[in-house]
């Protein structure tokens, strides 16, 4: 009597580890660079169960980028709406940025939605789309968090809590693609407090006409 029980069906495995491994094989080689083959070895699965639970390259790596945003892009947020205190709330913000870019498990240098991401946003379709939801939320929580201090009084009721979300992430952004050059986080923490000092600054008054 032959075994049919295991004839045919896709290796068992956990979505999330291979989303993780997947994500750190497209911030290495870029979409085009990585292959089917790559992938498959890299994320430990065969090629029937990434294509029975991705459907093909473009679903893993739409799949990849909506892990990443939701999981290990939110390390600087989480530091962020952690702490009570504002200013180290941001310090704590930027720092985290900056141990996730110089020091990620997987290798890579800098942030996946900006090394990987952005460049592919506009050449496969559905990255842009997620890259500009993965940007709107993260302005929508920081802003969020200077609203929660302009209620506590800790921020002037004038604040521009918009705008300074936006400048946070931006100064962010910055700082990553820096250590995406090799730039060590010793020398990216030097600015750091000065970058705190920028993003907390009291409004110029405005003026009258």
């Amino acid at each position: 009597m032959i075994d049919t029980k295991k004839v045919g069906r896709p290796k068992k495995f956990d979505r999330d580890d291979a989303l993780a491994a997947a994500v750190n094989i497209f911030w290495a080689k870029g979409y085009d660079g990585a292959s089917m083959k790559d992938l498959t070895q890299g994320m430990g699965i065969n090629g029937p169960s990434l294509y029975a639970e991705f459907g093909d390259k473009h679903g893993l790596y739409l799949g990849a980028i909506d892990q990443y945003a939701n999981n290990d892009a939110c390390a600087p947020l989480v530091a962020l709406e952690s702490e009570e205190n504002i200013a180290i709330a941001v310090e704590s913000f930027f720092l985290a940025a900056i141990e996730y870019s110089t020091h990620h498990e997987g290798g890579a240098k800098g942030c996946f939605l900006a090394s990987c991401v952005a460049t592919s946003a506009g050449e496969v379709d559905g990255a842009q789309e997620l890259l500009k939801e993965a940007i709107e939320t993260t302005d929508i929580r920081i802003a969020a968090r200077f609203e929660l201090e302009k209620s506590k009084r800790t921020l002037p009721l004038d604040f521009p809590s918009e705008e300074r979300a936006q400048l946070l992430f931006d100064l962010r952004q910055g700082l990553v693609f820096r250590a995406r050059a090799g730039i060590g986080d010793d020398v990216l923490k030097l600015n750091v407090k000065q970058l705190v000092a920028m993003v907390l600054a009291t409004p110029s008054p405005k003026i009258q006409d």
